[in-house]
């Protein structure tokens, strides 16, 4: 950052928390709480839509703050309405609760070894994209609030979200539920802040960008038909394995050759394809499963229309038939760009000039965008590596790992944001 962006700082922003010894003082007398929180729920985690005993524990501390709270949103979504001393606008902080079908890995004292069911098996369960941490996050944010209505103006909505990994099939879940459900409404939000623990950011450090930060997601499902036939004899039917081969091969082609990539970046991955019983039996089906991620609205609807043409043109080059339906996802993660300059002086004040950085948008995708389509929003990153790890394990695998120490700048600048807008 340059000087000029903390000459901005003292122009722009309002009184923030560093004014306020008792807030000072709360803040740090929080964090072994907030540990103890994130331990809790790191080992007692559950799967998307079936966050029950999660949104008991949040309602129980949110109720014990004396907050007004509200329960069984979206499925188990919780949020608490914590209303200021003073007048003012409606702020909505928000954290996700879900946990991943993910066997963990990684020797720690409360390792995870619950449960769930995901897909009618049974499978072990881990919070092992960091959102037992944001949890934990928020209800120090909370409690330190409660503590400091005389200084707030206007009301705070504490939305804790279920089924951020997705719901479950053939539910309906998540931020999207949540806001069919009303959760912006009465009293009506007119902005909304997130935050993401990064398993490879260092610890100590806030990370954002203005406009896209996060990649629309759409999941997509291919059914191709072939013929089956003997496997010595493959001329009697029609493979839809080699017709699967070709339209994976043929869909990489539309992000290579035809997506303008020095525009914005385009990810098409295969997920999983399934097919066949045993060595000798050409089948009779095959299903592909993918993701596919843009950052462009218009470069998305461009490669949704041909995907569409290509699919079910390569399967019939091959002698099969195939249908691909393409899910709505998320939409781009979109940080309202006057808000995001609002709050940059207050992620300066909570990290400091040389911990805050504006980062090129990555193409994991959050569903913290329903949000952001209603109302103004700025969702940003919290550093979670342990200084001198060289090597970080990524999100979603057996052996992520976040490191403790970063918690209480969550939580500081969860309230420095707070202040600084509620108090203009």
């Amino acid at each position: 950052m340059k000087k000029i962006v903390l000459i901005f700082a003292i122009l722009v922003t309002g009184f923030g928390y560093s004014q306020n010894g008792s807030v000072d003082n709360d803040i740090k007398q929080i964090e072994s709480k907030v540990i103890e929180w994130r331990r809790h729920f790191h080992q007692n985690p559950e799967l998307s839509n079936r966050e029950f005993k999660t949104a008991e524990k949040i309602a129980e501390h949110l109720k014990s703050l004396g907050m007004e709270v509200q329960t069984g949103i979206a499925h188990t979504g919780v949020v608490g309405i914590l209303k200021g001393d003073k007048p003012g606008k409606v702020l909505g902080l928000r954290a996700d609760i879900d946990g991943l079908p993910v066997k963990e890995r990684a020797d720690l004292p409360f390792k995870s070894v619950a449960t769930g069911t995901f897909r009618g098996a049974e499978v072990p369960v881990m919070h092992a994209c960091g959102h037992d941490t944001h949890i934990a996050i928020l209800m120090g944010v909370a409690e330190i609030l409660s503590k400091n209505k005389d200084k707030i103006n206007g009301t705070i909505k504490f939305i804790f979200q279920p089924a951020e990994e997705g719901a479950p099939p053939g539910e309906e879940g998540g931020a999207k539920l949540m806001v069919k459900e009303g959760v912006l409404k009465n009293p009506d939000v007119d902005a909304i802040f997130g935050l993401h623990i990064g398993s490879g950011q260092p610890v100590g450090t806030l990370a954002y960008r203005s406009g896209g930060i996060m990649a629309a997601v759409n999941s997509f499902e291919i059914n191709v038909t072939g013929k089956q036939t003997h496997g010595s004899r493959p001329w009697g039917g029609i493979d839809p394995i080699m017709a699967s081969v070709k339209i994976i091969d043929g869909l990489q082609t539309l992000v290579s050759r035809e997506m303008p990539l020095t525009q914005e970046a385009v990810v098409l991955s295969i997920g999983k394809i399934t097919s066949g019983v045993r060595s000798n039996i050409i089948p009779e089906s095959a299903q592909i499963i993918g993701t596919l991620r843009t950052l462009d609205t218009e470069m998305q609807a461009n490669i949704h229309k041909r995907m569409k043409e290509m699919v079910p043109a390569i399967a019939k080059a091959y002698r099969a038939e195939a249908t691909i339906t393409i899910d709505p996802g998320y939409p781009i993660t979109y940080n309202d760009p006057a808000l995001t300059a609002q709050m940059l002086p207050s992620f300066i004040k909570a990290a400091g000039e040389d911990n805050v950085f504006d980062i090129k948008a990555i193409t994991g995708a959050e569903d913290f965008s329903f949000f952001q389509k209603e109302v103004p929003g700025v969702y940003f990153f919290l550093g979670g590596k342990s200084p001198g790890n060289a090597e970080a394990f990524p999100h979603h695998t057996p052996d992520f790992f976040i490191d403790e120490s970063g918690l209480l700048l969550g939580v500081e600048t969860f309230i420095q944001m707070t202040f600084d807008y509620l108090g203009k």
